[in-house]
């Protein structure tokens, strides 16, 4: 039906009864009743309310600062603000559809409460300059939030590490394997994941800390404004620089949402991991009941739920980031209507990155390796192969003559059912005459991983090191993010 039958059909059940308050001086008639809805956002951006009050309390301070507002009007509208900030903590604020949005809703409240001198509030302002700062506001606490809880994620990881420094696993290319490794090797291969992530969170964070608050609608304000003090007052680095990119940047959503992909990325790998070891066919670890369930049909069922939700959110967090590109891609300077849809995929990607951190967080410290069984994995596909073959380089061989050789091997390993290391020095001999009893020091999988000695390697002394490195370097951090200025 079109919006013109509508109207036709019940005029008084399909309009608003009003036009709006804040814009509605040059229209002839009442916005349909389906339109207000339609363009309506203050059920998901009311969110934002804090972060408004706050924005509006600054912009307030400023204006009176610069002569704008009396001391008076700015008391009358700072502490009518602070009292329906209350009353939104409280969750007894009434809020409307009719109203559009966050701004406005607080903005009508606030002239409900104190009169005209409420309608000043806005004076050298635009809702889009206030919504760009509003976000920015949000996603940069959002941000502390989660880096917080990325790094109590790290620091269980690390823990994990350090207490199996030495428990020998197979190493995998191709979910082959390969050459063991230890399981505290494998987890800390987790942390640097995580720990690049870190530095993508605050990269960003760094880039979004600009204060768009004095960008008005798109070409800025006559009134005599101080940007410098209200980007202060908000805690941000500096005013952003061009009035037209503050209001239609959505360069820092994007970049979040970016950063969130990869990091929700490295979770689903890591949730991978642990849906394979904990299957029958691995065994490799064991997680605790509370985070599985059950079968409705099949009663021996333990299903790894947890690891599984999270791979599977993945998806979610790159839809967002897509969406936030595609949002984007087409637009004109300066703000478009379209800006209106960058909330809900920014708000999923915030809520399901927090969810997920958390339930790693709290699931990690709970794994338990079945030791015997990653050993026993580890010895039983000629993983130490090529520690064979860098033996018979030192020896003397071409690496190439030596691979050779070992494969000749490992294809009699095959056929007698037995390892390089359980085969005897006269079957061995029989591939490389310069093969003598000390070849059994590297054939063993403790032999294989403490040879890697190196930075970086697997051997359990390094892997020891590089845990307690790591761990320093985290605390570090929270340290300094404890110690650090209101502004940083």
């Amino acid at each position: 039906m079109l919006m013109s039958d509508r109207k036709e059909k019940s005029s008084e059940s399909t309009v608003t009864k009003t036009p709006n308050q804040a814009w509605g001086g040059r229209f002839n008639e009442p916005v349909d009743e389906f339109v207000v809805r339609f363009t309506a956002s203050v059920l998901f951006d009311q969110r934002l309310a804090h972060e408004d009050i706050q924005g509006s309390i600054a912009h307030a301070e400023m204006l009176q600062h610069v002569g704008v507002l009396s001391k008076t009007e700015c008391e009358a509208i700072t502490n009518g603000l602070a009292q329906i900030g209350q009353e939104i903590s409280n969750g007894c604020f009434k809020w409307s559809e009719q109203l559009e949005d966050v701004h406005m809703n607080i903005e009508d409240a606030l002239t409900d409460r104190i009169g005209a001198t409420g309608k000043k509030l806005h004076t050298g302002r635009s809702r889009n300059d206030q919504v760009a700062t509003d976000i920015r506001l949000w996603l940069r606490n959002q941000i502390d939030i989660l880096n917080a809880l990325l790094s109590q994620l790290q620091l269980e990881i690390i823990d994990l590490a350090s207490r199996h420094s030495d428990t020998i696993m197979p190493g995998f290319t191709h979910l082959q394997t390969a050459q063991p490794v230890t399981f505290g090797h494998h987890l800390l291969a987790w942390n640097e994941m995580l720990e690049r992530d870190h530095g993508r969170l605050i990269d960003c964070r760094v880039r979004l800390n600009q204060c768009p608050l004095g960008a008005a609608a798109l070409a800025g304000t006559p009134y005599p404004i101080d940007r410098h003090l209200s980007a202060s007052k908000l805690t941000f680095d500096r005013p952003t620089a061009n009035s037209l990119d503050s209001v239609s940047d959505r360069d820092f959503a994007i970049e979040f949402c970016a950063s969130a992909s990869i990091l929700m990325t490295h979770l689903s790998r890591m949730a991978e991991e642990l849906i394979l070891w904990t299957s029958a066919q691995f065994n490799f670890v064991q997680l605790p009941d509370r985070f599985c369930t059950g079968s409705s049909i099949m009663p021996q069922k333990k299903n790894p739920d947890v690891p599984e939700l999270v791979r599977g959110k993945t998806g979610r967090v790159t839809g967002n980031l897509i969406a936030l590109l595609t949002l984007m891609k087409a637009q004109p300077l300066a703000y478009n209507k379209d800006n209106q849809e960058d909330k809900e995929p920014l708000f999923d990607s915030v809520d399901t990155l927090r969810d997920c951190l958390r339930a790693f967080a709290d699931m990690v410290p709970t794994i338990a390796p079945n030791k015997e069984v990653m050993y026993a994995a580890a010895k039983s596909s000629f993983s130490t192969a090529t520690d064979l073959a860098d033996y018979l380089v030192r020896k003397g061989l071409a690496f190439r003559d030596a691979h050779e050789i070992v494969g000749k091997s490992v294809a009699y390993g095959i056929e007698k059912g037995i390892d390089l290391s359980d085969m005897s020095l006269s079957e061995l001999q029989q591939f490389a005459p310069q093969i003598d009893s000390e070849v059994f020091a590297v054939l063993t999988l403790e032999g294989s991983v403490s040879s890697r000695d190196h930075i970086g390697g697997t051997a359990p002394k390094i892997v020891a090191a590089a845990a307690k490195s790591a761990r320093s370097r985290v605390e570090q951090r929270q340290i300094s993010k404890v110690t650090a200025s209101p502004a940083c």
